[in-house]
Order: structure tokens, then sequence, then C-alpha cells
């Protein structure tokens, strides 16, 4: 039998277990109430910052309104009564017309039949006090009435002061009082990331602001200009936006507006700006002497692969190959060949032909600048007195080899060497045939390509070519020196 002290402790814990089965609950609900206040109160501080975020974008918006403007211009064609439509110049790297894709493009026929009216809208930003302005090139394009509107709705006829097509930029002048202008930012302190806003003119809608990320800097390559070196951007950008601001959150200009990536004609989510450091570079030259002068080389430059710094006993690919030099040009007097690997201009390093072709041409004509190159493994220092850009300039594309690597070859006949336009005394095997979807295709060759070196060797002939092919090790891969339309280039085939 038990005893009494068991069964009063056996009722104490029944009654015990009761009365927390009934409390126990209710402690657990306040205890995630609790911690779900505790959540809550947190959060409603960090909405502090967000809202401390919100009111950045509104104050940067204040600060840079008054320096953007809406631009309207006007193109008159005369045209051919049979014609119906002129087209403004240029092509998209997504295969649209440029122009039409991004700024807009409509047209009215006058009733005499023999005009027809062309209206673009865009943006500008107010760049001084005494009324410079820049937009883009293709806003303002062959324009011959440009109107600009103030964001107090002022509207101010505007003289265009000069373009350069080849950064797609365009410098505006208007004559109105108390002007705010915008400053312009270091865009080498741009980093991937940091939020940033656009304005613009979309559609029409003024002074409208989106906002995003910087996704990307540096982009080239693109299709767009000459001289590429584009910051990319997700905030949204559209017709009309053109020649507006991208603007970090200290209220900076960090670029202009220029195209967007785009199949359907409006925003995708890419957009690209031209780099602040390059706006200014091109407003100062045309404000002080009218035109864009850029420094000139005088050579053919490449990015290199790994196979083609391989063939070169070079480690890495961060450098660029010249293909060739022009005669009597600023490399050529220097003593550069072709071969050479650029490494460093003006004491910093070289990574791509694009970097280094917007720095050659920053440079100012005349300007003495120090060139580190590797030849024959060797690293070398040569100083190059910079000349000035005056025509087309020049730069590699990509190109080669027998019938087994996807092409056909001839020797070099003088009728051939005068349909290809080519000097009396040139020597070389002619590409007369490329298979598609071959290694010479591939590689980049075409009709029409000169071959003149196989590896270090000069070929004159097909016999000295077969032979130079049949000593080559083809699984390795084999340097090719090829000319095309005139200017010589190297190339790699390799099976």
């Amino acid at each position: 039998m038990k005893s009494p002290r068991i069964l009063v402790y056996g009722v104490l814990v029944a009654v015990a277990a009761f009365a927390i089965g009934q409390v126990w609950p209710d402690l657990l609900g306040r205890a995630a109430y609790a911690f779900e206040s505790g959540q809550a109160t947190a959060a409603r501080d960090q909405l502090k910052h967000v809202r401390d975020l919100s009111a950045a974008f509104q104050e940067v918006t204040k600060a840079i309104k008054p320096s953007v403007v809406n631009i309207r211009s006007i193109r008159k064609i005369e045209m051919d009564g049979r014609m119906r439509r002129m087209p403004f110049p240029g092509q998209s790297p997504f295969g649209d017309d440029f122009f039409e894709r991004f700024f807009g493009d409509r047209f009215r026929r006058n009733p005499g039949g023999e005009q027809f009216v062309q209206r673009g809208l865009g943006t500008g930003v107010i760049v001084s006090e005494d009324g410079y302005i820049v937009t883009n090139n293709h806003v303002v394009h062959d324009a011959t009435d440009v109107t600009v509107t103030l964001s107090d709705e002022r509207s101010f006829d505007a003289e265009i002061v000069g373009t350069d097509e080849k950064t797609d930029l365009a410098i505006l002048k208007i004559d109105a009082p108390d002007l705010l202008p915008a400053e312009l930012s270091d865009s080498e302190d741009v980093q991937v990331g940091e939020w940033v806003l656009a304005m613009g003119n979309p559609f029409g809608l003024a002074h409208t602001v989106t906002a995003g990320i910087i996704s990307a800097k540096g982009r080239s390559s693109v299709g767009i200009a000459d001289y590429e070196d584009f910051i990319q951007t997700d905030a949204a950008i559209n017709p009309g936006n053109s020649g507006g601001p991208l603007v970090n959150l200290e209220g900076e200009v960090i670029g202009i507006n220029t195209a967007i990536a785009t199949r359907t004609g409006s925003y995708q989510g890419i957009g690209f700006a031209i780099p602040a450091n390059m706006v200014k570079q091109v407003m100062d030259a045309i404000v002080e002497d009218g035109k864009m002068v850029r420094g000139w080389l005088g050579v053919t430059i490449q990015d290199l692969t790994e196979d083609l710094a391989a063939s070169f006993e070079f480690e890495g690919t961060d450098g660029v190959l010249i293909g060739d030099v022009i005669e009597d040009g600023p490399a050529d007097r220097a003593g550069l060949q072709s071969g050479d690997i650029i490494v460093q201009y003006d004491g910093k390093s070289v990574s791509d032909m694009n970097r280094l072709r917007n720095r050659i041409a920053a440079t100012k004509p005349g300007e003495e600048v120090e060139f580190e190159i590797v030849r024959d493994g060797k690293r070398r220092t040569k100083t190059v007195e910079i000349g000035e850009l005056e025509s087309q300039s020049f730069f590699a594309r990509g190109a080669a080899g027998p019938d087994d690597l996807g092409m056909r070859v001839q020797n070099l006949t003088p009728d051939i060497a005068r349909q290809l336009r080519l000097q009396t005394d040139e020597q070389g095997i002619v590409v007369t045939q490329v298979e598609p979807g071959g290694l010479a295709e591939k590689s980049g060759v075409r009709p029409g390509d000169l071959i003149i070196a196989v590896g270090g060797d000069r070929v004159t002939n097909l016999g000295e070519f077969r032979q130079a092919l049949s000593s080559s090790d083809l699984e390795r891969g084999v340097r090719l020196r090829v000319k095309t339309e005139g200017m010589q280039r190297f190339v790699f085939l390799k099976r």
C-alpha cells in the first residue's frame, strides 16, 4: 500500500501538470508574439534607412531637374516625289535602325510632295552657366531647327556648336539667363552595383525619372559608336531619353544616356551611357576648337587570344598585338613593328584593344608617350610622338590557309592583284573561296585575304605555303599573317 506522502506528491504533480497544460499554450503564444514584436520594431528601425534612400532619390531629382532640358529637332528633307521615306543612317547591334528605334522617327509629307519633315525628341544636360548643353549627336543629326525647353517650360532656339559622330555626342548652345549647370563626376570612380537615376523625355513625357543600378562598366564592341567605353545600367531608358543624364546619389552626372539593347524598340533592362570623362574630353575640344581632335598611332591592333599569345611565347592575354604598322606613321618612326605586343601605355597597363584605342584617341597630337612592348619574349620601351587622326582610323578584325582547312587558295597574279587593288610588287597567296562553317571561316578568313606568312616564314607561292603548313603542327595551331584591304593582321588556325 502506498504511503500517504506518495499519494500527496502524486496529487500535487497531477495538479501542477493540469495547471501547466492550461497556462503553457498561453505562455508560448505570448513569447512568440513578443518575438515577432521585436522583429517588427527592428524592421521599423531599418525602414528608416529605406525612407532615407527614398529621400535621397527625391533630393537628387530636385538637384538635377533644372539642369535637364527637353530637345525637339526638325529635319527638312528634300525628296524625290517617288520616295516615301529617308531613314537616318546607322544600325544598332541588334539589326534595327538605331536612330528610329531609340530616338523616335516620325515623317510628315507636305502638300507639295517634295519635302519631308522629320521630327525628333531627345534630352540634354546644361553643362555651363553661359548656355552650353551636351546631348547625343543622333538627337540633332542634320537638324535644321533645334528647340530646347527648360524645366520651367521656357523654350529657346539652340545653336549646334559641334558634333562628334565617333562618340555620338553633340554640343548645343542657348542664350538664356540664370542657368544652373550640372556637375560632371569622375566616371572612373563609378562602381558596379551603385544606385543611379536616369532623367529624360521618354515618349515626350518631360522630366521622367527612373532608378536602377550600374550593371557593368567598360562596355565596348557594342556597335553604337566608333569609340565605346559605355556604362551599362538597368535604370529604365526609352525613346526620348537620348542625351539625358545618368546621375549618382550625390547629384553628379556620371554619363549621358545613349542607347538601349532591345528587340522591341523599348526598354528591356539594358541601357548604355557615355561616361562623363569621355563627355568632358569631347565637350572641351568642341567648345575650344570647334571639333574633336584625336591622337593617332598609325597601327592596326587586335586583342590577344590564348593561342595567338602562345604562338609568340607570351604568357597570358593581357596585352594588345600590333598587326601592321603604317609606313612613316608615328609608330613606324618610333620603331614599333608588326608582332610587337603592347603591355603598357604611358605607364598604365594595357589589357584590350578598345581601351588602348580610346586612350590613344584621347592623347593630344604632338605629345610623347612611352610604350612598353614585348618583342621576341623581351620587354622593350619605345617613345612615340602621337600624331593626329585626320581620317578614318584603322583597326584589326580577325582571318586565313589549303582545302582541308576549309578554304581554297592560289598564287597571286597581276590580274588578281589589280582586282584586289594591291601593289604590283605584293607577294603572297590569295584566298579565293571559304567554306561555310569550316576552320578558316571560324577563324575569320574571307575571300580576297592575302596570306603573306606562315609562322615566322614569308610565303610567296603555293609551294612555299604548303611546305610551311606541312612542317607546322596544326593540332597545336599555326599563326598566319594576312593582309585584308591593305592592312596586315595575325590569325591563328587550330584544328
